[in-house]
């Protein structure tokens, strides 16, 4: 799911934006009253939605809330290895909010940005996040195919092409690299939404590209690197909230060494339970899909770290078990400090690394690789698809 909260202030001031005070304007937009207008002006996740590649790549500004969201495993020829997260997020301001318009100046929409990379073997974690508003070549999507940015970073795919393009440059970090779909996509969820409660439109639409060969350079301080591996990609876009009595969620996508891949979400009620609307879904190496209820999966934390920074503890190794395949999996992080703090865009605090999986498949030894992402655990998560 890959996804996260971003706090828009219920009432916008009137904004006069100019020069070097437009990050700092919006960070303050961002980050102001967690009370936003409801959604009766944005579309609502609904079933029987039908994708159509690419437009479907491209932003959906009828729903409030969206995300394009990377992660992957890289490796140099000598072996050198390191993770990687590229995510944009779109949020878009109710039209009644928007007090400047018209104007080149209204913010309609805003634009999140973070990138973070895991040195694995300098067991090192580097992170940076970015914030702008739509407009004036700053940020931006494309409706009609994959081309979101953000000042200099950037995912994008030409319009008849199926290979995706990302760039991102912050002090001493540079990712840029090519990424092929070595499957097809897969829609999560069923009859088009991907649920994320019981009330009506409590939902999303969302789809991965769950194994994407890739190759290109990475640059930490002064060395630039040659890497390739494999990657994940996460879009999602709907409108409506999380339900007021979920604290986060913990998101799992374990790409298995026999080419299956598995993406698990757990909502997570403010008592540590698992909401009914969790799911997730297996991807056999041929691209088919099988569905996972929440009644399929059981999750148990095995450890725990607590952050010297935030304060904030989080299970530091999961146990994932499916009893209807067989497969009983065991995901530990491959640094244990992969927090985020991102005091500069969406102001959440979470945690998001890779992880290596090892265990077994009706008895029989199985291995692989994944990402791991834990909001809610710093503080509460109040709103989300």
């Amino acid at each position: 799911m890959a996804s996260l909260t971003i706090r828009i202030a219920g009432r916008l001031k009137r904004i006069a934006i100019a020069g070097l005070c437009l990050i700092s304007v919006l960070a303050s937009v961002a980050a102001a009253a967690p009370t936003d207008p409801p959604a009766t002006s944005f579309r609502l996740a609904q079933e029987g939605y039908r994708y159509e590649f690419p437009r479907d790549h491209g932003s959906h500004d009828a729903f409030r809330t969206e995300w394009w969201y990377y992660t992957g495993h890289l490796e140099t020829a000598e072996g050198r290895r390191f993770g990687f997260e590229l995510t944009f997020f779109r949020r878009a301001i109710a039209p009644d909010q928007v007090e400047t318009r018209p104007s080149r100046w209204s913010v309609d929409q805003l634009y999140l940005a973070h990138l973070a990379v895991t040195d694995v073997t300098g067991q090192r974690f580097y992170f940076h996040d970015r914030i702008s508003r739509a407009g004036l070549g700053k940020a931006g999507a494309d409706a009609t195919h994959l081309h979101v940015w953000l000042d200099q970073w950037r995912a994008e795919s030409p319009e008849h092409s199926a290979q995706h393009r990302l760039d991102a440059k912050a002090d001493g970090v540079e990712l840029s690299l090519t990424l092929d779909p070595a499957k097809p996509l897969v829609i999560h969820g069923e009859r088009g939404i991907s649920k994320k409660g019981a009330a009506a439109g409590q939902a999303s639409h969302y789809y991965s590209f769950t194994n994407l060969t890739s190759a290109g350079t990475l640059t930490i301080g002064t060395e630039t690197y040659r890497v390739t591996g494999t990657s994940w990609m996460d879009h999602e876009f709907g409108s409506a909230d999380l339900g007021t009595d979920l604290a986060g969620w913990d998101w799992f996508s374990i790409q298995l060494a026999d080419k299956r891949e598995l993406m698990i979400y757990r909502l997570r009620h403010t008592d540590g339970s698992s909401d009914a609307a969790s799911s997730g879904t297996l991807i056999l190496p041929d691209g088919r899909t099988q569905h996972l209820s929440a009644s399929d999966i059981q999750l148990t934390p095995l450890d725990t770290w607590t952050s010297p920074t935030s304060k904030a503890t989080y299970p530091s190794r999961w146990q994932v078990l499916i009893p209807s395949l067989g497969l009983a999996l065991n995901l530990t992080p491959l640094l244990a400090d992969q927090e985020l703090r991102t005091t500069r865009s969406t102001r959440i605090t979470y945690w998001e690394g890779a992880v290596a999986v090892e265990g077994t498949e009706r008895g029989q030894a199985i291995n692989g690789q994944g990402y791991i992402e834990m909001t809610g655990y710093a503080e509460r998560i109040e709103k989300k698809l």
